[in-house]
C-alpha cells in the first residue's frame, strides 16, 4: 500500500469543478482567507511573502531577487565564525572535509534593513596534488554566483600561496571584492592587516569574527555596493533558453551536444581536475536557439580520489546553476545505475525542470545486446527506479546518429513552460478547498491541521507555500502535489511545496 493511499477516496469532480470556477468568485473566497490569516501570529517573512500577493492576470508576483554575498577563503581563516557573526546566531556552516555536504550552503540575512543572502563556501582541502584544481573551482563558482565577494584572510598567519592563487580569480572577476583581514582581536594587531595590502585588492578590512570586533563597520561598507536587486540571482528572461546536459561518462553526452551544434568538438573532458571550462553554446534544434551548457567532469566515484570527486560535483552543481532545464542522458543499452539516480537527484535538489534523454534507442533492436530482452527490463527498471521522476517527459534518442533528436525540442518546451507556470492566488486557494473538502487530512493525536491560505510564491521551480494550523503528513503532501499535477500539468518541472504552522493570536 502506497504512503498516499490512505488520502485517496472514490472518483472525485475535481477537474470539472476547477475547470468550471468563476474567477472572480475564486479571487474574493481567496482574498478573505488572507483576511483571516491576520487572527494568527505571522512573522515578518509571513508578512514580505504576503506583501507580494498581487491579484491581477498573471497571479501573483514574486518578490525580487535578493542581492548576494559570497564568503571565500581557505579553511581556519574564520569563515565559519563570520558567517555566525553576520547572521547573529550560531548556525553549522559546512563541513571542511570536501565531498562530505555540499559545497555552499545559502542563509538570509539582514544588515540595517537591508535583506540579502549570505552564501556559505566550504573550506578547501590543501592537498598538494589537488590544490590549483579544487581552489579554482570552489573560487570560480562561488564568485560567479554572487554580487560582492568577502575574502577572509588570516592576518595573523598573513598572505599564503593559497591566497594568492584566489587573488587572481577575483581581479578577472570584476566583481566588488573587499579583503577581510580575520582574527585582529585589538588594536595592537591592527599593524599585522596592513601587510595584506601586499594583495592589491585595496584596504583590508580588520575584524575579530569571534568578537564581533570591525564587523559593523564592514558591513556598512559592503551596503554601499550592494545591489538593491541581484544581478545573479535572478533568473534571466528571454534570450536562448539555457539546457544542461548531464550524465555518467560514455552514456552519449558529448555525441549529443556535437551532433546538436552540427559539429564535432571536444565537449566532455574526463581528466578530472582540469580548469572549469564550460562550453556555453549556441545551437540550433528545431528550428530554435538553445545555449547548451557544458557539463564536463561528471566521473564515476569509484576509484578516484576524495579531491577529484569534490571537483566533478561541483562542476555539476556549476552547470545547474547556469542553466534553466537539466536533460540527463541515459544509455539503454545499461541498466540504470546509482550514479544515474544520483544525477536526477542533483537536478531535483537544484529545483531545475527536467528531460530523461534515453540514448542508443537504436541498439535495442540490433544483436549488439548481449540481452534480447533489454526493452523489457528497461521499462521494467524505469518503472521501479525512475517512479519518483514520472512526470519528467521521456525521449528515446540516438546521439550517433541523430535520430529523434528533433522530438527533444517538444519535451524542452513543456517541461521550460511548467517550470514558468503559475496558479493565480483565487484558483490555488479554490483547489485547495474542494481537495480538502473531498480528501481532508486524517485525524493525528486527536487532532486534525487545517490549511488556512495558500499561495504560489515564485515559479523556476513552481513554489507554493500553505500557511496552516498544523504539521501535514508528508503523505498528505505528496498528495497535494500529485492532485496539482493532474489538474495544471507541470509536466516536467520540480513542485515545492512549503508549510507554515502558525499558531492564533493570544487575546
Amino acid at each position: 500500500m502506497g504512503a498516499e493511499d490512505e488520502y485517496e477516496g472514490g472518483p472525485d469532480q475535481l477537474a470539472e469543478k476547477m475547470a468550471d470556477l468563476d474567477d472572480t468568485l475564486a479571487e474574493s473566497r481567496a482574498a478573505a482567507l488572507r483576511a483571516s490569516l491576520d487572527d494568527f501570529e505571522l512573522d515578518e517573512e509571513d508578512a514580505a511573502l504576503l506583501a507580494g500577493v498581487v491579484q491581477g492576470e498573471d497571479g501573483i508576483e514574486y518578490l525580487p531577487a535578493l542581492p548576494v554575498v559570497a564568503i571565500v577563503g581557505r579553511p581556519n581563516v574564520g569563515k565559519s565564525a563570520l558567517v555566525n557573526r553576520i547572521l547573529g546566531r550560531r548556525e553549522a556552516v559546512v563541513e571542511d572535509t570536501p565531498g562530505v555536504t555540499r559545497d555552499r550552503v545559502t542563509y538570509k540575512a539582514e544588515w540595517m534593513d537591508r535583506r540579502f543572502s549570505l552564501v556559505d563556501t566550504g573550506g578547501w582541502e590543501p592537498d598538494a596534488r589537488g590544490i590549483d584544481r579544487s581552489v579554482a573551482a570552489q573560487a570560480e563558482i562561488a564568485i560567479d554566483l554572487a554580487d560582492v565577494v568577502l575574502f577572509v584572510v588570516d592576518a595573523m598567519v598573513g598572505a599564503t600561496s593559497t591566497d594568492e592563487h584566489v587573488v587572481r580569480l577575483l581581479r578577472r572577476s570584476g566583481k566588488p571584492v573587499f579583503l577581510v583581514a580575520n582574527k585582529i582581536d585589538d588594536a595592537r594587531q591592527e599593524p599585522e592587516a596592513a601587510a595584506l595590502w601586499n594583495l592589491g585588492l585595496g584596504e583590508p578590512h580588520p575584524v575579530s569574527a569571534i568578537h564581533g570586533r570591525g564587523v559593523a563597520d564592514l558591513l556598512d561598507d559592503v551596503m554601499k555596493v550592494l545591489p538593491e536587486v541581484s544581478a545573479v540571482a535572478g533568473h534571466e528572461i528571454g534570450g536562448p533558453r539555457r539546457v544542461a546536459i548531464l550524465g555518467r561518462p560514455n552514456v552519449g553526452k558529448s555525441s549529443l551536444l556535437n551532433k546538436a551544434a552540427g559539429q564535432e568538438r571536444v565537449v566532455v573532458n574526463d581528466l578530472a581536475g582540469t580548469t572549469r571550462d564550460p562550453v556555453d553554446e549556441i545551437v540550433e534544434v528545431g528550428g530554435k536557439l538553445w545555449r547548451f551548457v557544458d557539463t564536463a567532469g561528471i566521473r564515476r566515484r569509484v576509484h578516484l580520489q576524495q579531491g577529484a570527486d569534490f571537483y566533478a560535483s561541483l562542476r555539476t552543481s556549476a552547470a545547474l546553476e547556469k542553466s534553466e532545464v537539466a536533460v540527463v542522458v541515459l544509455d539503454v543499452s545499461q541498466s540504470i545505475s546509482v550514479q544515474d539516480l544520483n544525477i536526477i537527484d542533483l537536478v531535483l535538489e537544484s529545483g531545475r525542470a527536467l528531460v530523461l534523454a534515453f540514448n542508443k534507442w537504436d541498439l535495442l533492436n540490433t544483436p549488439e545486446l548481449e540481452n534480447a530482452d533489454r526493452r523489457r527490463y528497461l521499462e521494467r527498471e524505469i518503472e521501479q527506479d525512475l517512479a519518483h521522476v514520472s512526470w519528467a517527459p521521456r525521449v528515446n534518442i540516438s546521439a550517433r546518429t541523430g535520430r529523434h533528436l528533433e522530438k527533444l525540442v517538444p519535451a524542452l518546451e513543456t517541461a521550460l513552460a511548467s517550470w514558468d507556470q503559475r496558479i493565480p492566488t483565487g484558483k490555488f486557494n479554490a483547489f485547495l478547498s474542494e481537495l480538502v473538502a473531498e480528501h481532508p487530512h486524517p485525524l493525528r493525536g486527536g487532532k486534525q491541521p487545517r490549511i488556512l491560505f495558500g499561495t504560489q510564491a515564485a515559479t523556476r521551480p513552481p513554489t507554493f507555500v500553505l500557511f496552516t494550523t498544523g504539521f501535514l503528513d508528508p503523505g498528505y503532501r505528496r498528495f497535494i502535489q500529485r492532485r496539482l499535477r493532474e489538474i495544471y500539468g507541470f509536466e516536467g518541472s520540480p513542485i515545492v511545496l512549503n508549510m507554515r504552522i502558525r499558531e492564533r493570536r493570544q487575546r
